[in-house]
């Protein structure tokens, strides 16, 4: 099961992170979910806020992007009842919060894609763009939208 995927490797699905403005967290449209842009939410609090390559190392970027692919699931588990039920991680587009210098945005954006083929296999693998903005909500390191294909 994804979930004890998920616990096995040292992370935990929290619940569905409520929206910071006037938006729904996910929509489903036919067989597809959309999510709303996730950021580095842990227990309500955000985790890494900053910008990657000044305030916070590149390390510190791939760990965010795990933690906002995680919230990306759990609004996704919402809307599909069971992480089971996703039949293919199909895009992820990942903003990285950043100095103007910086250029590795793939490699902060790895963190997300990684944990998404070590839990879901082929079915994690995915289109991605990683883009490198001025400045997130709150802050935060990193923020990921996210496109599955649902049974």
């Amino acid at each position: 099961m994804i979930e004890e995927k998920i616990k096995r490797l040292g992370y935990e699905l929290p619940d569905a992170p409520k929206p910071l403005a006037a938006y729904v967290p996910a929509l489903k449209v036919n067989d597809f979910i959309y999510t709303a842009g996730q950021v580095p939410f842990v227990k309500g609090e955000i985790k890494y806020a900053g910008k990657v390559g000044k305030e916070l190392s590149e390390e510190d970027g791939k760990k965010a992007a795990a933690i906002c692919a995680l919230n990306c699931l759990s609004v996704v588990k919402a809307l599909a009842d069971s992480l089971e039920n996703i039949e293919q991680i199909v895009k992820l587009t990942v903003f990285v919060n950043c100095s103007d210098n910086f250029t590795k945005q793939p490699f902060v954006a790895n963190g997300a894609s990684e944990l998404l083929v070590e839990l879901f296999g082929e079915k994690g693998k995915h289109a991605r763009s990683a883009v490198g903005v001025n400045g997130l909500p709150m802050n935060a390191a990193v923020e990921i939208e996210m496109i599955v294909k649902v049974k």
